[in-house]
């Protein structure tokens, strides 16, 4: 039986452009756009709020926080899955990657066990048909880590993992080049004392200095091998790009240096920064600010990373910064990630794609000097994931 369904008086945000019309929904995928403002018996009116493809993000830290609410407590983690997919899909996320982090340094819990525990939990919610989104999982492999190409390993060839990031968060490089945000992260956090954090930071270095750099290569040869796209994550320098490219890598996350990031360009990665990087105007970590690579063209993808509904958050706010066009902007968090992990049937409002799709209400908010029409809030009124409506 054909599953049939009209969602009109939209402004539906296309590749290049805003149209007032309707999109017509036929067995989960997206089977007609029209303009104008008739409304057929039985269609769902919008009243003018926008439609965007559903959301695809390739960066949440947020099932770690789900599955550890506290430090020493730990959640059932199938309730844990469904409580972080509840909170992506009413940020209109239809796609995630999951990111679950291997490797333990100094500092940290030991997560060997906490990350195959996520990874089947995924895995068995998406098998048994009881998630709002689409779920995958991202693996960030902590290089510097003397456990993390055992851990890989470990995992296995597990069908969920599609992507794999290169990370390394030894203190005086890449993410914390200035050692400073490194102790004011750690020593927030209360993973270490202000009075043992000095020494902690010796021991990383050391450590790294063993086994940053086979570990990168050998997670990069396993990842290829297994068709598992590679990320590289906080590149600094063009010789940090260079290697990436060389071990393959597709996507660079979070560069913290425009140096870094038009290296990246030049072989041809997409570049990912954070949402909340927008949202805030500039880097926790006091690295090179988002707006300011969108505005030079050095930015493709938009990730939530710490705060699940900032990339909806970032997309309005980036229109109305006047930085680039909302379907520009929407690109970078529905069609190019879809792209990076070679998700081609969604990401956009096309005929013959999955019917993944966002009603976005524009809430504005008290003009401001900088705003006179007032800074927009994104509103989710409504998300389907291939046509049928999960939120």
């Amino acid at each position: 039986m054909t599953r049939e369904s009209v969602l009109s008086n939209a402004n539906i945000v296309l590749d290049d452009e805003v149209l007032y019309g309707s999109v017509k929904v036929r067995d989960g995928i997206i089977a007609d756009i029209s303009a104008g403002s008739d409304a057929p018996a039985g269609s769902e009116d919008f009243e003018g709020d926008y439609l965007l493809p559903g959301l695809v993000e390739l960066h949440t830290d947020h099932l770690e926080s789900h599955f550890q609410p506290r430090p020493g407590t730990h959640w059932d983690p199938i309730p844990a899955v469904l409580s972080h997919d509840a909170q992506l899909a009413g940020a209109g996320v239809t796609t995630v990657f999951d990111a679950v982090r291997i490797g333990a340094m100094g500092g940290q819990d030991d997560n060997a066990d906490k990350a195959q525990l996520m990874i089947a939990a995924v895995s068995h919610a998406a098998d048994a048909g009881i998630l709002r989104a689409d779920h995958f999982v991202h693996l960030r492999c902590e290089v510097a880590a003397p456990d993390t190409v055992r851990e890989f390993d470990d995992i296995g060839d597990v069908a969920a993992v599609r992507l794999a990031s290169l990370m390394d968060h030894t203190p005086g490089q890449r993410q914390y080049a200035d050692v400073e945000a490194f102790r004011r992260y750690m020593v927030g956090k209360g993973r270490v004392s202000e009075g043992d954090v000095e020494a902690l930071m010796a021991e990383r270095r050391v450590t790294a200095e063993q086994y940053s750099s086979p570990n990168r290569r050998a997670i990069a040869e396993r990842a290829n091998s297994r068709g598992i796209i590679l990320a590289a994550h906080d590149d600094a320098t063009v010789e940090h790009v260079d290697e990436a490219h060389g071990f393959g890598v597709r996507i660079s996350e979070f560069p913290t240096t425009e140096l870094a990031a038009s290296r990246a360009r030049d072989v041809g990665q997409l570049i990912v920064m954070g949402a909340p990087n927008i949202v805030r105007g500039g880097s926790q970590s006091g690295n090179v600010a988002a707006a300011t690579m969108l505005a030079k063209g050095l930015l493709d993808i938009l990730s939530s990373d710490y705060v699940p509904f900032s990339p909806l958050q970032a997309v309005f706010r980036a229109e109305a910064d006047g930085i680039v066009s909302l379907p520009e902007a929407v690109r970078l968090v529905s069609a190019n990630p879809a792209r990076a992990v070679a998700l081609e049937d969604r990401g956009r409002i096309r005929p013959g794609l999955r019917a993944d799709l966002v009603r976005v209400h524009a809430h504005r908010r008290a003009p401001v000097a900088q705003h006179p029409a007032g800074v927009p809030v994104p509103v989710v009124r409504g998300v389907w994931r291939t046509g049928r409506r999960v939120a």
